[in-house]
């Protein structure tokens, strides 16, 4: 039986480097590999000559000397597009930047075109003007012209079905790639703080991340170190962060790291894990530390609230972080661990993942009738109300 061949658009590329689409990305190659025959379009900025390569675990790689990101992955995924419409059946983009290159597809070829719009790009803080207001037009056009958009948060999923009318499908992210790791030696005499209880939290360093409130809610807590992880000099937010926490001596504030087993050695063995989190649906770094079964305190908004089954704890303010960490005993703190882990096992492994990709780009999906309902959608606040109910049920939005 011939294989569908799958143009897959809008990451940096694979093997993955960093980034939740690009994790995606490598996940799907590996599960799906030998079931379709896919390119994968990635960009030669981030990749040397030596690590170019024009196959990986049976995927096809198409090099464009464009950078993934920023106001290049416009250009960077239309040509990808352009591509796509020659060599490939099925595109799947990733993200709604090139976009505004539907109507040509459609125009031109009959190939399907699945979109996942990941998570509101446009509401992120650090676009304004007329970025964001492209932004919300390169959504709409993928919601007219795309033949099935992809949510990978219940919330987002509500949101494109309250302001496009589209029932689009809820395929989250695998987290089973992040696995335990035991302290080594090295890493030991690198991190000598892992011998001891330490809060962790690993992200981008950007306001709809909540950082500033993560570390003046630890700046209080010298009891507990904390281990933050992230891009601090990447913009004046985090450089600025930096300049006024770096000298708390029960702070760890460190540069990006993108060695799995450093990374996952200084998540696993945290006693907490933070998530700031506001923006965006189902974030990998969440489910990721779910899966690692670690006891997470997330900020109060419907996507996190969703991802962690209401299961988790909540904060919304500085003094909200404080009273949490100040009250949680060893008991609390080890059975929402389990918790988390048993829903990371049961909603979030690559195998369940790629197979629902897989029905969606084969058009062998069952569309589910049933699904979770929530009590406040995030077309005005992100905040669900107080307190919300993650239940199944037949879906009755209220208006």
């Amino acid at each position: 039986m011939k294989k569908t061949k799958l143009g897959i658009i809008g990451t940096v590329g694979i093997p993955a480097k960093y980034g939740g689409f690009e994790t995606l990305v490598h996940q799907l190659v590996l599960n799906l590999g030998s079931k379709l025959d896919m390119t994968v379009y990635s960009s030669s900025v981030s990749y040397t000559k030596q690590e170019r390569v024009s196959t990986w675990k049976g995927a096809n790689i198409k090099y464009l000397p464009l950078k993934a990101n920023g106001v290049q992955s416009i250009p960077y995924d239309i040509f990808s597009m352009i591509h796509a419409m020659i060599f490939c059946d099925v595109l799947l983009v990733l993200g709604v930047s090139g976009c505004i290159f539907l109507p040509f597809v459609k125009l031109f070829t009959n190939k399907r075109v699945i979109v996942n719009v990941d998570g509101l790009e446009w509401r992120r803080a650090k676009w304004d003007g007329w970025i964001k207001k492209f932004l919300v037009f390169s959504e709409r056009m993928a919601a007219r012209y795309a033949d099935r958009i992809i949510t990978d948060n219940a919330a987002l999923q509500d949101y494109i079905q309250d302001h496009y009318g589209i029932d689009s499908s809820l395929i989250e992210y695998g987290a089973d790639h992040a696995n335990p790791v035991a302290i080594s030696p090295e890493f030991m005499r690198k991190y000598p703080f892992l011998g001891d209880k330490y809060a962790f939290s690993v992200c981008r360093i950007e306001p709809e991340n909540n950082i500033h409130m993560i570390l003046e809610a630890c700046s209080h807590k010298s009891d507990l170190p904390l281990v933050l992880v992230g891009n601090w000099r990447n913009s004046t937010y985090g450089l600025e962060l930096l300049e006024k926490y770096a000298a708390v001596s029960h702070f760890h504030l460190l540069d990006p790291i993108y060695e799995s087993s450093e990374l996952n050695t200084l998540r696993f063995n945290c006693h907490l894990y933070l998530h700031g989190h506001s923006a965006g649906g189902t974030n990998p770094s969440l489910v990721e530390a779910m899966y690692l079964g670690l006891s997470v305190i997330a900020f109060d908004v419907v996507y996190n609230r969703v991802t962690t089954e209401e299961k988790g704890i909540y904060f919304s303010n500085t003094g909200q972080l404080l009273n949490i960490m100040n009250r949680l005993n060893a008991s609390q703190i080890k059975k929402m661990g389990t918790t988390m882990k048993s829903i990371a096992d049961r909603r979030y492994t690559w195998a369940l993942i790629s197979n629902k990709y897989q029905d969606v780009v084969t058009g062998a999906e069952t569309v589910p009738t049933i699904r979770p309902v929530l009590t406040k959608k995030i077309a005005g606040q992100v905040r669900p109300s107080n307190p919300p109910v993650f239940v199944q049920k037949v879906r009755t939005m209220q208006k």
